[in-house]
C-alpha cells in the first residue's frame, strides 16, 4: 500500500495559511434537506416564482408544472415532443425511460392553457422545451434553472428535479388514489417503488387517535 506523504495529509487538514481562511466542511445534500419530496404549496410557489423570472418565465413554469403533475423524470421532461401532446382530445402520451411503463394521461385546464401559450411563443421545434438558441433544453440546464428558482423562493433547502416526481407520488397517495393506479400513472414496473409513497402519507395514521 502506497504511503501518503505527510505534506499531502497536512494540506487536507490544515487551514489555508496564505489566504488565512479555513476551507468549509463539505456537507452532503441529503443532510441539508429535511426530505426528498416537495409538498403542493411548495410546488405552487416554485411555479409562481418561475413565472416572474426573465423572458422565459412561462416556459420555466410550464416545465415545473408538467414535471410535477405527471411525475416526470428530468430526462423524460427534456425529451418531450409536441407529437406527444394531443390538444384535440386533451391527452398526453407519456413515454417513460429506465424501462418504465408508458401511459396516456389526461391534460387539465391549467396544463392545456400553459402548453397552448408555450406553442404560440416558442420558436419552431419538435421539442416542447427549447433554449434561447432553439436547441432542446438539457437535463443539466433544467437542474440549474430549478436551483435558481428555488433560491428565489422561501424554500430553505436545496431542491432538485426528482423532488417534483416524488411530490407527485406523495400528492396522489395523500389524495387517496388506488396504489395500482398510481403505479401505472408513474410508470413503475415494480409496485414496491410506488408503495414507498405510502410511508410519506400521514393519512394512513388518521384513525390512530380519536380525540
Amino acid at each position: 500500500m502506497a504511503r501518503i506523504p505527510l505534506i499531502a495529509l497536512r494540506s487536507q487538514t490544515m487551514p489555508d495559511i496564505k489566504s488565512g481562511t479555513v476551507p468549509p466542511t463539505f456537507v452532503p445534500y441529503k443532510e441539508k434537506r429535511p426530505r426528498e419530496y416537495l409538498v403542493p404549496h411548495e410546488v405552487e410557489e416554485l411555479i409562481a416564482v418561475a413565472k416572474k423570472r426573465g423572458r422565459y418565465g412561462h416556459r420555466d413554469a410550464t416545465m415545473i408544472l408538467l414535471t410535477y403533475r405527471h411525475g416526470l423524470r428530468v430526462s423524460e421532461l427534456c425529451a418531450l415532443r409536441w407529437e406527444q401532446i394531443d390538444f384535440d382530445t386533451g391527452l398526453f402520451h407519456v413515454q417513460r425511460l429506465k424501462q418504465g411503463l408508458p401511459s396516456v394521461h389526461p391534460l387539465r385546464g391549467p396544463e392545456l392553457r400553459a402548453l397552448r401559450k408555450l406553442k404560440r411563443e416558442s420558436p419552431p421545434s419538435s421539442y416542447l422545451f427549447v433554449t434561447e438558441r432553439g436547441s432542446p433544453m438539457t437535463t443539466a440546464g433544467f437542474r440549474k434553472l430549478l436551483t435558481r428558482v428555488a433560491e428565489c423562493s422561501s424554500i430553505s433547502f436545496p431542491v432538485h428535479p426528482h423532488m417534483l416526481r416524488h411530490a407527485c407520488g406523495y400528492k396522489l397517495v395523500n389524495d387517496g388514489h388506488d396504489i395500482r393506479m398510481i403505479q401505472q400513472y408513474l410508470g413503475h414496473k415494480n409496485i414496491q417503488h410506488t408503495v414507498r409513497y405510502t410511508t410519506l402519507s400521514a393519512n394512513c395514521f388518521n384513525q390512530f387517535w380519536s380525540d
